[in-house]
């Protein structure tokens, strides 16, 4: 560890990959490059992580939106279906709706309000309270809704979701019923065949509607959880995780991963001699303060990783320490304490107060975060990040 930093991420450039690249040499090599190019050196426990996206891409993980009709008409053959707490996205979300409205006759879509599950809004909790709206309870048809609030438009990207979602089904020949609600069994007042659109709470959905006796209840991880005609799947999250290609073409979330990660562990060991971790990433999981909007729609930051990124951090707050056990301390005399207490540490510091305010986050959704930040997810061209320093401490130089 150099004595004046800790902690470094770099983005490091990839070629525009395409299905069938060798993922892993190109990764490998482009790592390798880019250490001699800086230069800079590999260590032990350095971090390579690779966005979701670029693996996807390689795997050739994609559906069109017949794909997604084709299951939707599968699951709900009546053609009548609730389709409730989408995300209000553009990207993540409406891509998937003009699937499920291809592959029905009528959609009573419900979104939740003030805001969906990552935080856009459709109003502010001020708005409520002025209406005397109770969100916890209230039901709100569309011509209440509009009513109430008249139209919106996102504060970001300047679209009136409702109605866009709206034309959206209607462009594609089915009939649609817009209801607000933030209870799932309010759904069942319109109908008992229900797709749970949300992505960390899904489950909770999904059992609640079956113990209030819905008929047919399925998640976004239920559709394309197996091949249609030839497409891509993701078995475990189906189209949780997905993002639009095209007009006509989502990309899935990587169905498989860990031969990759595993494979570009080796190959740098073999080239290096060097043992690092090695990571899939998607979304961060961070909030942003401006639009009180949460990054994570992806169902999980890391999908994949080596066994070394397990677990959380177990480390001591040197502030903590600083104002407490040492706090007669100054100087080097400080400074070796200090270190001395972090090389005696000993097994989890869970619950105990020199650990108190450091951050019990899982190791993937830390580092992940992290990359996401240093990628970002427009043209900066580096979708895969090097962590170098993250699992180093105080005490070592």
């Amino acid at each position: 560890m150099a004595k004046y930093y800790g902690t470094v991420s770099r983005g490091i450039k990839l070629p525009i990959i395409k299905q069938g690249d060798d993922l892993a040499n190109i990764v490998v090599g482009n790592v390798l490059a880019a250490a001699n190019e800086a230069p800079f050196e590999l260590h032990d426990r350095d971090v390579i992580a690779i966005t979701e996206s670029v693996v996807a891409r390689c795997q050739g993980n994609y559906a069109s939106v017949d794909d997604i009709a084709t299951d939707i008409k599968n699951k709900f053959p009546t053609g009548e279906m609730g389709v409730i707490f989408p995300i209000l996205s553009r990207n993540r979300f409406a891509i998937l709706l003009k699937g499920f409205a291809r592959g029905c006759k009528k959609i009573f879509l419900m979104l939740s309000y003030p805001s969906d599950e990552v935080g856009n809004a459709l109003l502010t909790y001020d708005e409520l309270d002025e209406k005397g709206v109770n969100p916890y309870s209230d039901v709100l048809s569309l011509t209440k809704y509009r009513e109430l609030f008249g139209h919106k438009v996102h504060e970001f990207t300047g679209v009136d979701y409702i109605d866009y979602y709206v034309d959206l089904i209607k462009s594609e020949g089915c009939d649609v019923e817009v209801i607000f609600a933030n209870q799932p069994k309010a759904i069942l007042e319109y109908t008992n065949n229900v797709l749970a659109c949300d992505i960390h709470t899904r489950n909770r959905t999904k059992r609640i509607l079956k113990e209030k006796g819905a008929e047919r209840v399925f998640g976004l991880d239920d559709i394309l959880n197996k091949p249609i005609n030839g497409s891509g799947y993701n078995e475990k999250y189906g189209l949780l995780g997905s993002n639009k290609s095209t007009e006509e073409i989502v990309k899935l979330f990587p169905n498989k991963g860990q031969e990759l990660v595993l494979e570009i562990q080796s190959l740098i060991k073999e080239k290096t001699s060097k043992n690092v971790e090695v990571m899939i990433y998607g979304d961060g999981a961070f909030k942003d303060p401006q639009g009180k909007i949460w990054e994570l729609a992806d169902p999980v930051v890391s999908p994949f990783f080596t066994e070394g990124l397990r677990g959380t951090p177990n480390e001591l707050k040197l502030k903590f320490l600083a104002d407490n056990e040492f706090k007669d301390l100054k100087g080097d005399e400080l400074k070796a304490a200090i270190k001395a207490k972090i090389k005696e540490k000993e097994g989890s510091l869970v619950g105990k107060m020199a650990g108190e305010g450091t951050t019990p986050r899982q190791l993937t959704d830390l580092i992940g975060s992290l990359c996401d930040l240093t990628s970002g997810s427009g043209d900066k061209g580096t979708p895969v990040v090097l962590v170098q320093g993250y699992f180093t401490n105080y005490s070592q130089e």
